[in-house]
C-alpha cells in the first residue's frame, strides 16, 4: 500500500537544521502516527512522502515556506514584567496570550528589568529543515479515524465523541 490521503502512516524520523542540529529523533523510540492529510504533517514533509511505500527510506529538504513558515519580527514584543506578577518566569517558557486574532502562543526570550520579550513565532519558523524518514507502515485509515481526524491505538482514542 502506498502513501496517499486518508491512509496512516507509522514512520520513524529525525530532523536537524542546516547546521547539523539535532531538532528531533524518533529513531529508538515511539514511531510517529498520523493521517495523510489532515494537517498534522508539515506540507513539505507531507507532499514527499506521496507515493512512498513501507521500507521506503528518504531525505528530505524542507524549506521555511513548506514548513513552520518564514519569522515575523512584528510577532515579537515587550510586555510589562506586572503581567507576570506572582509568576516564575523564565527564558523558554511558553504561554497563549490573547491578541486581537484571537489566543496565540507566545515564548519567552528575554527578560529585562522592566519588561518580559515575547516571541510568537513558531519555534522552528525560518529554518530549514533536513528530515530523514523510514516508513514503516501503511493502512487505510478507519472512518472513525477519518471522523476524529487522528490515528487511534488499540481500543480507541480515548475520548468521547
Amino acid at each position: 500500500m502506498i502513501v496517499a490521503a486518508n491512509k496512516v502512516v507509522k514512520m520513524h524520523y529525525s530532523v536537524m537544521d542546516n547546521d547539523g542540529n539535532s531538532i528531533d529523533n524518533s529513531f529508538g523510540g515511539e514511531p510517529l502516527h498520523f493521517i495523510i492529510g489532515t494537517g498534522y504533517l508539515i506540507s513539505g514533509l507531507e507532499n514527499a512522502l506521496q507515493g512512498k511505500q513501507p521500507g521506503d527510506t528518504l531525505s528530505v529538504k524542507v524549506e521555511p515556506d513548506e514548513g513552520y513558515g518564514e519569522r515575523h519580527d512584528n510577532l515579537m514584543q515587550a510586555v510589562p514584567k506586572s503581567m507576570f506578577e506572582g509568576m516564575e518566569i523564565e527564558v523558554g517558557m511558553q504561554f497563549r496570550a490573547s491578541t486581537d486574532d484571537g489566543d496565540q502562543s507566545v515564548m519567552i526570550i528575554d527578560i529585562q528589568d522592566e519588561e518580559v520579550i515575547v516571541d510568537g513565532n513558531n519555534p522552528l519558523a525560518g529554518i530549514t529543515l533536513n528530515f530523514d524518514v523510514e516508513i514503516l507502515e501503511v493502512r487505510d485509515a478507519t472512518e472513525e479515524e477519518l471522523t476524529h481526524g487522528h490515528v487511534h491505538g488499540e481500543g480507541g482514542c480515548g475520548h468521547d465523541h
